[in-house]
């Protein structure tokens, strides 16, 4: 048998004493981190262990950042080859 090794956000409210409302806020905020399997969010059993140190918002954080500057670099480069070709 599988150990639980994600939740549901009922589930963590439940844990942490929580409205589920609070627990999908903090999800759409981006503090804690959970994929959404068909129509139901699963929290991964880490995630949560993170929301008290802050590190989910923070590698969220970091992802955003590498994807803004993907978009730069990707606009750069495509920049470049039309110069380099025209």
């Amino acid at each position: 048998m599988l150990s639980t090794k994600a939740y549901t956000p009922e589930q963590v409210a439940e844990m942490l004493q929580l409205s589920k409302n609070t627990i999908y806020d903090l999800i759409s905020r981006g503090e804690i981190i959970a994929k959404k399997i068909g129509k139901v969010y699963r929290i991964p059993r880490k995630s949560i262990s993170f929301i008290f140190t802050g590190l989910d918002s923070d590698l969220n954080q970091a992802e955003q950042i590498d994807q803004k500057n993907l978009k730069k670099i990707t606009n750069a480069l495509k920049e470049s080859r039309k110069e380099m070709y025209t």
